[in-house]
């Protein structure tokens, strides 16, 4: 069906012109009819509008948008990736959307029932899908690189010793991991650190495979995994020393006072908590990005919502919990996403037959162009080092930083 011949041969040729007046990138489009419009004198990218209903994605463009656009079937396109992403972000001027209008709804969101069924939806993916593009121990959050040309099996490892040292975690110690994924850290933890370690999960996916792990590694009466809500944890300040890796994204900014306080609660005085989470680069935990927050949320992390470090730091304090150091891993996470979706990229025929194919479309985007994010400073990463402080005087952490470091650089 074709449209009237003054709105085809006007109306899309005069949209098309000025956008690309604007826009100045390595990519062509192709409409539903054959013509083509090209942005730059070398096409590395095409994107193919199949119909003239998809026209509206073009209208007023983000990167939510077209990356729904895509995954929907209603755009196709051609290249590779990372070019992809960038010749996107080219196309939209849009401002991102202010989380703060979700407030009202984010309230009742985060109730039990709803963060389970958020976070099943994500992490229950398909447990072979995740083998195909993470580390061997299966770790799921930002990577550590010493010098960025480490594989993605040496970055993790590195990331966790990291973490445990940070914690100055010793044997004997009760160590707490605040969804625990599929139980890489706490089985690191205690076979190189020797703590009796409890994780938490709430991805029926993960504790199994997490409960497999430990029980292959003969490790079950000093590691145990559970599957449990965060806020269900029973006891006072039962935890020596406490980490949430990844996980305080799915908290809700409105429940951040609970997660915080239940940690408090769990954690001894002079005990150390770790939080390893994404946040957002605007100071009023405002979405940076063109709308690509809202294709994630629809997508692939229902109900997320980053706050910004100052908000974290904040509720970390008024929960007697006294930050000592703060170090951001905003490039680490750039280069570990970078391997994760090359390592997918590799292996999209196998990852074919273990979910289906607008999945794979959402896992695709969702990888590279979260990459893509980090390198362009909408979202950072931090690790946060706090303790508990229910009486005056010092922490138990050394006077310098300098434990939380090899003894020799690179070494």
């Amino acid at each position: 069906m074709k449209f009237a011949s003054s709105w085809m041969d006007t109306g899309v040729e005069e949209a098309f012109e000025s956008l690309r007046a604007k826009v100045s990138a390595p990519l062509s489009i192709e409409l539903w009819d054959g013509r083509v419009f090209s942005f730059g004198p070398e096409s590395r990218v095409r994107m193919k509008l199949p119909t003239a209903a998809s026209l509206k994605h073009f209208v007023r463009p983000t990167l939510g948008s077209l990356a729904e656009a895509y995954v929907e079937g209603e755009l196709e396109i051609e290249g590779p990736l990372r070019d992809v992403i960038c010749a996107a972000d080219q196309l939209t001027n849009s401002a991102g959307v202010s989380a703060w209008q979700r407030v009202a709804l984010a309230v009742s969101k985060h109730t039990r029932r709803v963060d389970r069924g958020a976070i099943r939806r994500h992490y229950d993916v398909s447990n072979g899908f995740y083998r195909l593009w993470l580390d061997r121990r299966m770790v799921y959050s930002c990577a550590y690189f010493r010098t960025g040309e480490e594989d993605i099996d040496t970055a993790q490892t590195q990331k966790l010793d990291h973490i445990c040292r940070k914690l100055m975690l010793k044997p004997g110690e009760k160590f707490l991991d605040i969804g625990c994924g599929w139980g890489g850290l706490i089985i690191h933890a205690v076979e190189a650190y020797g703590v009796d370690a409890t994780g938490i999960t709430l991805s029926e996916n993960q504790f199994q495979v997490a409960q497999e792990r430990i029980q292959a590694a003969g490790i079950q009466d000093r590691c145990r995994v559970l599957l449990l809500d965060y806020r269900d944890v029973q006891g006072e300040a039962v935890f020596d020393k406490i980490a949430s890796i990844g996980m305080f994204e799915h908290v809700g900014l409105s429940n951040l006072p609970i997660y915080f306080g239940t940690v408090r609660r769990l954690l001894r005085d002079r005990g150390l908590f770790l939080n390893h989470g994404i946040t957002s680069s605007d100071v009023d935990s405002h979405e940076v990005g063109s709308d690509a927050g809202g294709f994630i949320d629809k997508y692939v992390f229902p109900h997320g919502e980053l706050p910004h470090v100052a908000l974290a730091l904040r509720e970390m304090a008024a929960q007697n919990l006294e930050v000592s150091d703060v170090e951001s891993l905003r490039p680490h996470y750039a280069k570990t996403l970078e391997q994760w979706s090359d390592r997918l990229e590799e292996r999209l025929a196998e990852a074919a037959k273990l979910v289906d194919q607008k999945t794979l479309r959402v896992w695709r985007l969702y990888l590279m162009g979260c990459s893509y994010g980090f390198a362009q400073g909408w979202m950072n990463i931090y690790q946060i080092l706090a303790s508990r402080q229910a009486q005056a005087g010092r922490t138990e952490l050394p006077w310098t930083r300098e434990f939380m470091y090899p003894e020799r650089a690179g070494g």
